[in-house]
């Protein structure tokens, strides 16, 4: 049977005239970056932390040019101030020396001897003088005093012993030791010829803030003595974040702490990244003896311990105990954070030098430092910013560590370790010199490495590929 025959018409070759859909595109394209940025918006916690850092950042550099507080600037008027605002000062008479009553001793028994049965105040109780004066007790042979902050419960917790009288006829003690316009109570301790202590009375004090024209005219609260009258308010600086035990502004010294303890904790990390993204992509594209050579040496590296080298730079620098060793701890940090930074680029570049590009450039004639620093390396930044992001609040750890041992950054200079230092000297009576700057090295270090983990998800191939 034959097949049939096709015979084409005039209409088989008419134009077609119906119009086709066009392809729309759904979404514009996208480059790595942009589809990256994308992605980590998309990541709240990983947004607010960059947030956070963006305000460390200009807290730590726009922070002193608004706040123009000398950090190393001491007031001990104002020494363990709370945070806080507003607070002023009453203008009083300069200081005149005081002497205290004194009275004939009363004979009297010494057994079960008892405190005193009463106790005033001499004038007024002002941060210049606490002057105190008490009936005498019969057989006494003088008085201890004590002060505390706390209302003592028995003969143990009267507080600092701030003298005594041993003249016999002495009933009164004016207290000048380092007063605050807090609640004191003193208590008054009466002692036999043999020893006997046996009863103690305790007196609740709480002291007016003054200040004298010739100290407000010294640091520069008024312009002219002769126009300072007494009783007189006079504003005081205010410390929104109180000061610390020698009446340093605490939150100037958290703005210029935060530029050394960030200078480590970014300068160091992104040294050691770099070097060690450069010998783990060498010794990964070279491979072979070359390779097991070069890691071989990184696992050395590893192994040195650390505090060790940071003493021997200290030694080498001629540093000694009391002086910051910034430098010392900065080569540390860049001599011996490396090979991790090596190990990890190196395993990227064992996956990527068997692909296809990397052979075409290889045919097309390009050197082995053109293929590695023109196609291996930036293929492998992803990586790297992820790791320098975790790099950083380890190595500020690692500064606050060091400096809080005392063997980074010495005081006065300001680092955010110093401070947690000199803070834990505080920390029961004044807790918030101990809680800001612990606070700020937390909030860093959380987030940075919310950060990182951010970075990672949206700069991760696989995860967009399982999108």
């Amino acid at each position: 049977m034959a097949a049939p025959s096709f015979q084409p018409t005039p209409l088989d070759f008419e134009r077609v005239t119906r119009a086709r859909e066009a392809q729309v595109i759904a979404r514009p394209s996208l480059s790595y970056w942009q589809d990256a940025w994308i992605r980590l918006k998309a990541n709240g916690r990983a947004l607010i932390s960059l947030y956070l850092v963006l305000g460390i950042a200009l807290f730590t550099l726009a922070g002193p040019l608004v706040w123009r507080v000398d950090p190393a600037a001491q007031d001990l008027d104002q020494v363990s101030r709370p945070p806080g605002f507003g607070q002023s000062a009453h203008v009083a008479a300069p200081y005149t020396p005081w002497s205290p009553p004194s009275v004939r001793p009363v004979p009297g028994p010494s057994a079960g001897l008892d405190a005193t049965g009463e106790i005033r105040i001499v004038g007024e109780a002002t941060t210049q003088a606490v002057r105190l004066a008490w009936a005498p007790v019969p057989g006494a042979l003088g008085y201890e005093i004590y002060r505390n902050i706390f209302q003592p419960t028995g003969s143990n917790d009267l507080g600092i012993p701030l003298g005594e009288t041993w003249s016999g006829g002495d009933v009164g003690f004016e207290d000048r030791l380092d007063l605050q316009p807090i609640g004191y109570y003193y208590s008054i301790v009466a002692v036999s010829v043999d020893g006997d202590t046996s009863g103690f009375l305790t007196f609740e004090v709480q002291p007016e803030l003054v200040i004298t024209a010739r100290d407000a005219l010294a640091r520069g609260l008024v312009q002219d003595a002769s126009q300072v009258q007494p009783d007189m308010e006079i504003p005081l600086p205010a410390h929104p974040l109180g000061t610390d035990y020698l009446g340093r502004d605490l939150l100037a010294r958290l703005m210029h702490g935060a530029r050394v303890s960030l200078f480590i904790g970014i300068v160091a990390p992104f040294l050691y990244v770099m070097f060690g993204t450069m010998y783990g992509g060498f010794a990964g594209y070279l491979g072979g003896m070359s390779d097991q050579l070069m890691m071989r040496f990184a696992d050395f590296v590893v192994a040195l311990p650390f505090l060790l080298f940071m003493i021997l730079f200290r030694i080498a620098f001629g540093i000694g105990p009391g002086e910051s060793g910034i430098g010392p701890m900065l080569i540390a940090l860049v001599v011996l954070g490396w090979p991790a930074t090596a190990r990890l680029v190196r395993g990227q570049i064992l996956q990527m030098r068997e692909e296809g590009y990397i052979q075409a450039a290889k045919l097309l004639g390009a050197n082995s430092n053109y293929v590695i620093l023109r196609h291996m390396i930036p293929n492998t930044m992803g990586v790297i910013l992820v790791t320098i992001t975790f790099a950083v609040p380890s190595a500020i750890f690692t500064e606050a560590f060091l400096s809080f041992i005392g063997m980074g950054v010495a005081p006065p200079t300001p680092s955010w370790g110093s401070m947690c230092n000199e803070g834990l000297k505080t920390m029961l009576n004044h807790p918030h010199e101990l809680i800001f700057p612990a606070a700020f090295i937390s909030v860093t270090v959380l987030a940075f490495n919310l950060l990182g983990d951010g970075l990672r998800d949206a700069l991760d191939a696989r995860m967009r590929a399982r999108e």
